[in-house]
């Protein structure tokens, strides 16, 4: 609706406008401000608006038009609001590009090393780099999502030592105490007791076995990380290794010193990575000749550039802030356009239980892991609460709030009021099927007089697609459920304000309450929520 409006208003007085909301709901559904056509029409924006007002009063989308210190206020026409619904019904929502000007977009996120299982820190991304990758496949993007899979280096030679004292204890009767150097947990011994079953007690004679072991810690982490995922409805078009990717670090130098972005000091290979805006270089090769963390970054991202998207995305935790420079400038020095690759940051959550911190698994040693939380409130319930806030903002909630049943639980108010609406319909005996299948005329012609409050909860019923649009543009998912909840509130309070059923006006009432509903499941369905019919 948005931006069909808006088209129609730009033809029509030759400019390109932004419509914004009234804070005054009775000046109408939208207001145009004229104060930057000041200087190019040499006008007062007063001036502008009166004629600009002229010309939108006769256009038959627009019911009314006022003036009011600049702005341009108007209202829109039942038939046209009418027609605007009946298409979004019909799955037709406009855009504001054309599928040819849409981008191809890589989206990295996660990308947890496979050395445990998924904990809530990793759970907030992940749940944010989905929801963005549906929206903006919903609104044309061609969108194409990665995990690159941290299993070279040290951290994986870690997770086998750990496996292999564990085994220690299984086999030998050694002691449970881990050392120091060892990832902690009991699902090290989980690991542990699956390689004795697969690998045989030999596995755990001596330190031979070690690669074996780290092959087959991080297969079965990464099945567990998997299986975490697809518990709340995510999964990837490809898992992308850092240790395969290794057979690419010859070539990856050599275009780094073909670009002059490296240099040997103290027999260590370093990134120039000051020249790009970071605070000091870096290492890439340490003196022994082994590679760095930041050397696997390199190879997987020069992979990634010559792969040819228009864009990049990667969602990274807080944590990594000061690697966005390096990683930027070791783009450039291999020849791309270190502007395409854009780095959103994920700020950890604190959960808690009772108004006390969440308990903390013993199975991974000192982590609350994703799974628990998804058994202990469920998966919709915890995308919704990870999609309320800013990505980058800090967030904590108490899980029993969502125990709630009024409108400070955004999971219960939302799939409440989708819920009222197909009750509503269960008690008027029509199926909203009938309301999908309806011709347009007879859509329009229900609509023909409706009242004023009825075509403000349609407005913003239809108000979807440019929250939709925004929320992916500006990488912000809690639009959307902003959003939503403001569409809960309005519906609630329509629903208890406005007698419904066996009324003149039921008809009317019961089209615009199926694309309120419509507008929900949809957006719940974008956030990978799927929207109550009952409660």
């Amino acid at each position: 609706m948005y931006q069909a409006i808006k088209e129609i208003i730009d033809s029509t007085l030759g400019v390109s406008s932004i419509l914004e909301k009234p804070r005054d709901k009775s000046l109408g559904h939208f207001a145009l401000p004229t104060f930057s056509f000041a200087k190019t029409l040499r006008k007062a924006p007063q001036m502008i608006a009166q004629e600009f007002a002229q010309k939108l009063e006769n256009l038959p989308q627009i019911a009314s038009v006022s003036v009011v210190n600049g702005y341009v206020n108007f209202t829109l026409s039942n038939a046209f609001l009418a027609q605007c619904a009946w298409e979004f019904l019909q799955g037709k929502m406009e855009s504001k590009h054309t599928k040819s000007q849409k981008e191809h977009i890589l989206l990295e996120y996660v990308s947890a090393n496979p050395t445990g299982p998924l904990h809530i820190g990793h759970a907030r991304g992940a749940v944010f780099g989905d929801s963005l990758a549906r929206i903006g496949r919903f609104l044309g993007y061609k969108i194409y999502t990665e995990y690159y899979v941290n299993d070279a280096g040290a951290q994986i030679e870690k997770l086998g030592k750990s496996i292999y004292y564990a085994g220690r204890h299984l086999v030998f009767s050694e002691s449970r105490e881990l050392p120091s150097e060892c990832y902690q947990g009991e699902y090290i011994f989980e690991l542990a007791q699956d390689a004795r079953e697969s690998l045989g007690d030999t596995a755990f004679k001596n330190m031979e076995s070690l690669d074996a072991l780290n092959v087959f810690g991080r297969n079965k982490m990464l099945d567990e990380i998997k299986q975490n995922l697809a518990q709340v409805g995510i999964s990837f078009d490809s898992y992308v290794s850092e240790k395969t990717l290794f057979s690419e670090w010859d070539s990856t130098l050599q275009c780094l010193q073909a670009h002059q972005g490296v240099y040997e000091e103290d027999k260590k290979l370093w990134l120039k990575s000051t020249e790009y805006g970071d605070e000091k270089d870096r290492v890439i090769v340490r003196e022994n000749g082994e590679a760095t963390y930041l050397a696997g970054d390199i190879i997987y991202h020069r992979n990634k550039f010559k792969r040819e998207f228009d864009r990049y995305i990667n969602i990274w935790g807080a944590d990594h802030h000061g690697y966005i420079a390096r990683v930027k400038a070791a783009i450039e020095f291999l020849g791309f356009e270190s502007q395409k690759l854009e780095v959103l940051l994920a700020q950890m959550v604190a959960l808690l239980k009772d108004g006390i911190p969440y308990k903390m698994s013993k199975r991974a040693g000192n982590f609350i892991l994703m799974k628990d939380v998804v058994d202990d409130i469920g998966a919709d319930a915890l995308r919704l609460m990870f999609l309320s806030k800013k990505p980058d903002t800090h967030l904590e909630f108490d899980v029993n709030d969502l125990q709630k049943q009024d409108a400070s639980n955004p999971v219960y108010y939302i799939n409440y009021a989708n819920a009222r609406i197909h009750t509503l319909f269960t008690k008027a005996s029509i199926s909203m099927e009938s309301q999908y299948n309806a011709s347009m005329q007879s859509y329009v012609e229900s609509l023909k007089d409706a009242p004023e409050n009825l075509r403000d909860l349609l407005v913003l019923a239809l108000g979807l697609q440019k929250v939709l649009n925004d929320a992916f543009e500006q990488r912000l998912v809690n639009k959307v459920v902003d959003y939503l909840y403001a569409l809960a509130g309005e519906l609630h309070h329509f629903y208890t304000t406005t007698k419904i059923l066996n009324t003149e006006n039921e008809k009317q009432i019961l089209a615009v309450l199926i694309v309120v509903a419509h507008s929900i499941t949809l957006g719940l369905d974008l956030l990978g929520v799927k929207a109550k019919v009952s409660m």
